[in-house]
């Protein structure tokens, strides 16, 4: 299964295109938002995951309700089945602790996929593959 992973933003959102079959990245890179929607009619996926917000009881600003605006957006634009993933569940499934932050997350997905597979990944790519590890 080919699965398009978002960490949606505000304005600019990183995806990653990853085949579960055969754990390869096909596509990782961070675009404006505009720009994914138009991605995503020129490439072949069978899933649509996105990294969801979640309230932790803290307040939050417009860039938060941006950023759910664009989830919306992408999940109507894809027409395609779609699966929320929590940040909580790529902490606990990757590293098996809701204390894990981004460098330990970023080392198990390493560690499971290996230096040269993640070769160019870096800031919110990250988090869109770990995305994509979550579901698959």
């Amino acid at each position: 299964m080919i699965i398009l992973a978002i960490d949606p933003g505000s304005e600019k959102s990183a995806l990653v295109l990853y085949d579960t079959g055969n754990q390869e990245i096909y596509d990782r890179r961070i675009l404006e938002n505009e720009l994914l929607l138009g991605y995503m009619g020129d490439v072949v996926f069978d899933m649509l995951v996105i990294e969801m917000i979640a309230s932790y009881g803290m307040p939050v600003g417009k860039d938060v309700f941006e950023t759910c605006v664009w989830i919306g957006r992408f999940i109507e634009h894809s027409k395609k089945s779609f699966s929320y993933i929590y940040r909580r569940e790529e902490k606990m499934f990757l590293c098996g602790s809701m204390k894990a932050k981004d460098s330990n997350i970023r080392q198990a997905i390493i560690d499971k996929l290996g230096k040269e597979k993640t070769k160019g990944c870096s800031k919110d790519i990250w988090a869109a593959l770990a995305v994509a590890l979550t579901f698959e």
